[in-house]
């Protein structure tokens, strides 16, 4: 009998991101609108909204993106997502 993997897209954590989830990579099921993004990872990881996701950017392929005015653009099979918290300077 073939299964028939799902369609999916994969994550990456950075820094606090990868610390909160104890992964640095993940698959996530596709499509997902990129505006659900923050609400499926607090469903997963509850609390990493306030505690990561609210200080960090996201990169859709090579672009970085506004989770919240993007609410047209779906995350699509193959795509790959990073979850950049911020990075300090000194």
């Amino acid at each position: 009998m073939n299964s028939i993997n799902p369609p999916t897209f994969q994550i990456h954590y950075f820094a606090s991101a990868s610390s909160y989830t104890g992964k640095q990579t993940e698959r996530l099921a596709a499509p997902l609108p990129l505006s659900l993004l923050f609400e499926t990872l607090e469903s997963m990881y509850p609390g990493i909204g306030e505690k990561v996701l609210s200080s960090c950017g996201v990169s859709l392929g090579d672009e970085y993106v506004d989770v919240v005015d993007d609410a047209g653009v779906v995350i699509g099979e193959g795509d790959e997502v990073a979850v950049i918290p911020p990075v300090s300077s000194g």
